[in-house]
């Protein structure tokens, strides 16, 4: 049986990868954060929370990291570990930097002195593309992080496949690129869509309030994503991959599109932060713009090319955006009802 210890075990991906690993016949290892509570809404609702074996582990705690592993032993490590909100990460940029970028090289150092051969994988991410040198974006495609978020990213990023070509060990990076779910947290803003579409339906809610509508994104299912996490792992020889659907939508769409899966049509007035959508039936104002929900370096436009994972890997998108849309605003329907009915 194989072990595998997964930092960010909580999160959405972490839940997600821990299913699947479990479903693979491993040994999942759970690493999350010494709080006063440990968080397991998510696994809970994947049904594997009572599989996985928990350890407390701070990514900024060198001695911890290396006692963890060390004691594990683990074949796989993946490291969806991080201060991962990019408006947040303008607020706590050291954090962001000690957690997200140092975290993920004491991971590896700790390996590179326990067992060089336990294999690794770095979550990275589109936002280092941050403002795009070429479009759509590919693993050659220059960086360029606009955030303390992405520029922290790409810190681990280029370690990882530094210590890679100078220890000739297995370490492997994902440039995933936007990826959603109905496990996704309410502070993105794909689920603070569609879980305010739901609270607004049922009557809960007046308004959605968001920034930059026009911002485009290249969105994904998270569950086909972590599988992609694992075919890097089983390769050969390790290597970073870019994962994406090769296609972009904007918020404004995202948003029209949740609406219009929940009943309602949106119609648009006004010009950037003055601009309000209406519910086309009454006229009634749902959706409004908010000057401090944009960025102070925007990134406005993220397509990724997933050539060389469908080569290598044999991975590609299967969920459209629109069955993605639908799948995250039915469950937050449900969700909502159940909530209310208690």
């Amino acid at each position: 049986m194989k072990k595998a210890l997964i930092t960010g075990i909580t999160g959405q991906d972490g839940a997600y990868l821990s299913r699947l690993l479990l479903e693979k016949g491993y040994e999942v290892y759970g690493a999350f954060r010494r709080t006063s509570d440990l968080h397991l809404n998510k696994l809970k609702f994947l049904k594997v929370a009572d599989k996985i074996k928990y350890v407390p582990l701070e990514l900024h705690e060198f001695t911890n990291i290396y006692r963890t592993i060390e004691k594990i032993q683990p074949d796989e490590i993946y490291n969806l570990g991080a201060q991962s909100f990019v408006a947040v990460s303008f607020e706590i940029p050291i954090f962001t930097a000690d957690v997200t970028a140092l975290g993920a090289l004491r991971i590896l150092e700790a390996i590179r002195d326990i067992n060089p051969k336990i294999k690794f994988y770095q979550a990275s991410s589109s936002e280092m593309f941050g403002r795009v040198q070429e479009t759509p974006q590919n693993e050659k495609t220059p960086f360029y992080p606009r955030s303390p978020y992405a520029a922290s990213k790409l810190f681990a990023h280029w370690i990882t496949v530094n210590y890679r070509e100078s220890y000739g060990m297995f370490l492997c990076s994902g440039i995933l690129f936007n990826h959603e779910s109905p496990l996704r947290g309410f502070e993105f803003v794909t689920r603070k869509t569609t879980h305010s579409v739901a609270r607004i339906k049922y009557g809960f809610q007046d308004k959605i309030i968001l920034g930059n509508l026009d911002s485009r994104r290249d969105w994904g299912y998270a569950p086909e994503y972590v599988e992609a996490m694992w075919l890097m792992i089983q390769q050969d020889k390790p290597d970073d991959y870019v994962i994406a659907t090769g296609e972009t939508h904007s918020v404004r769409e995202f948003v029209e599109l949740a609406f219009k899966n929940a009943g309602i049509d949106i119609v648009w007035s006004g010009k950037g932060v003055d601009e309000k959508g209406k519910d086309k039936a009454s006229g009634r104002i749902l959706i409004q713009v908010a000057p401090e929900f944009f960025r102070p370096a925007e990134v406005d436009f993220l397509m990724g090319d997933y050539s060389k994972a469908k080569e290598k890997l044999g991975w590609s998108p299967k969920t459209t955006f629109k069955e993605l849309v639908r799948i995250m605003v039915e469950h937050d329907l449900v969700l909502i009802q159940k909530e209310n009915q208690r």
